[in-house]
């Protein structure tokens, strides 16, 4: 086992590593981003009117859920402990900078996650629960014709569906169930059955279940973090501007918490800022094609434009709130630099206790309850993933019995240890990025044609205009 174990690191840190994914995610990102011409910038303020303020589809177009809905379930699926702990891990690794290089990530994986959205849309399939199927395994397998669509698409669903029960799953409710027990006086076991029961009640009701909770829940979860945070660089408005500039300036000359400023170089800022921010967003794994397939949409174009909104708001807002608290109350280089989840409870213990000390320890609780909430609602949205492989693998008879081992295995990570599932999760999310990144790179002659032919269109501002469904080949 120790042997496997050690192997395992090895692959782990080969996909991981500086030579293989993190720089195919970049190089693809920046592909897509000169081939759609800036798109995620100059499209942007319409994706978010789009997401926001125009939520829904009318009725009677073919989906499942609303475009709001489905981009509320992907934010569900990457909004997570990523955000609290990954992020911080980052900073306290990798320096300051790293928050630069996850912006840059963030930029380029916008035009990633539009590419994989429109793709999504455009090769989905009505199952026979009368239900949209889609995904990197569908438009790998529609859209890249002959032998190689279908092993890419095969090999994207087999590994999606086992990291789905890692980093999805028994990893998350393992944090909750470690975060609940340090402030209150619940067992493990507790924790699972509660978190099994509550969870279970949702997936059983499938991706219309899942998207009305998660459009309720989500955004609630993220505007309450997210305005605790500026309330504490509200107080410590002073030190904002120094942050922003440590950020920029350490991101070329490199630092870290474990060696201060002769510590971690240039590099090792952009390798964590990379590694953690594609961790953050998923930009680049296909995740969030599954969830934009359910949309009632007619547009793939339209329905491109609002799942990208969703790496800008992982990452741009809820990130970077993260790591400039960190940086604003000196935790980056006063916590413990190996956990990243204690290190962002120290920077909001310390950011509440200077706006009064009576609130200091209210921080504790603070991020439980966060890494709580958005730790079940990434449960929610892999759950639907990893169902939507297995249902391409062996048809919709498997929906079901996947569903039920899953809400099993959210008992069974509340209770375990998990340091090996880890290890297996990353390297299983790591395979899963291959085969659709290689899509991506086939098929964005697909997804420039059909930007094109929506942009050109006079009527491509207002969703109520009936437009020539680009969607059909």
């Amino acid at each position: 086992m120790d042997q496997l174990l050690e192997m395992a690191g090895i692959v782990s840190s080969i996909i991981w590593g500086p030579f293989v994914l993190i720089p195919l995610l970049a190089g693809v990102g920046l592909f897509l981003t000169i081939r759609l011409r800036l798109l995620q910038l100059f499209r942007l303020p319409h994706a978010l009117w789009l997401a926001f303020v125009r939520r829904k589809e009318d009725e009677s177009v073919e989906g499942d859920i609303s475009h709001y809905q489905a981009l509320s379930t992907a934010l569900a699926a990457t909004v997570g402990v990523g955000n609290i702990g990954g992020a911080a891990l980052a900073i306290g690794t990798g320096g300051p900078g790293a928050l630069f290089w996850m912006w840059i990530v963030a930029l380029l994986g916008m035009a990633t996650k539009y590419s994989e959205a429109l793709l999504g849309v455009k090769f989905r399939r009505t199952n026979d629960r009368g239900e949209q199927s889609g995904g990197p395994m569908y438009y790998l397998k529609y859209g890249i014709r002959g032998g190689l669509g279908t092993t890419l698409g095969v090999a994207f669903a087999v590994f999606g569906s086992i990291a789905a029960f890692g980093i999805g799953n028994g990893t998350q409710s393992n944090t909750v169930s470690q975060q609940i027990t340090s402030v209150t006086p619940l067992a493990p076991w507790m924790v699972g059955l509660i978190l099994m029961l509550l969870a279970g009640a949702v997936i059983l009701g499938g991706i219309k279940s899942i998207g009305r909770v998660a459009s309720a829940l989500v955004p609630l979860m993220i505007v309450l973090y997210v305005g605790i945070c500026l309330v504490i660089l509200a107080v410590n408005w002073d030190a904002i501007l120094p942050a922003l500039q440590l950020v920029v300036t350490d991101a070329f000359t490199g630092t870290s918490a474990a060696g201060g400023f002769a510590g971690a170089g240039f590099m090792l800022a952009i390798q964590q800022g990379f590694a953690r921010g594609i961790f953050s967003n998923e930009s680049g794994l296909g995740t969030g094609a599954i969830a934009a397939a359910a949309a009632r949409t007619r547009q793939p174009v339209r329905q491109a434009m609002v799942s990208m909104t969703q790496t800008f708001i992982d990452t741009i807002i809820v990130v970077t709130m993260t790591c400039l608290v960190i940086i604003v109350t000196g935790a980056w280089s006063a916590a413990n630099s190996d956990d990243g989840s204690l290190m962002t409870s120290y920077a909001i213990t310390e950011g509440l206790g200077s706006i009064s000390p009576a609130l200091a320890p209210a921080g504790a609780y603070v991020v439980a309850i966060a890494v709580a909430v958005f730790a079940f609602t990434t449960l929610l949205g892999w759950a639907y993933y990893g169902e939507r492989c297995v249902e391409f693998l062996g048809g919709s008879r498997m929906i079901t019995p996947y569903r039920l081992v899953f809400i099993a295995v959210i008992f069974i990570g509340a209770v375990a240890s998990l340091d090996s599932v880890w290890l297996f999760s990353d390297i299983a999310n790591g395979l899963m990025a291959l085969p659709n990144l290689i899509g991506l790179l086939l098929l964005s002659p697909i997804v420039v044609a059909e930007t094109r032919k929506f942009f050109d269109h006079p009527d491509w501002r207002d969703p109520s205009k009936v437009m020539e469904d680009v969607s059909k080949t």
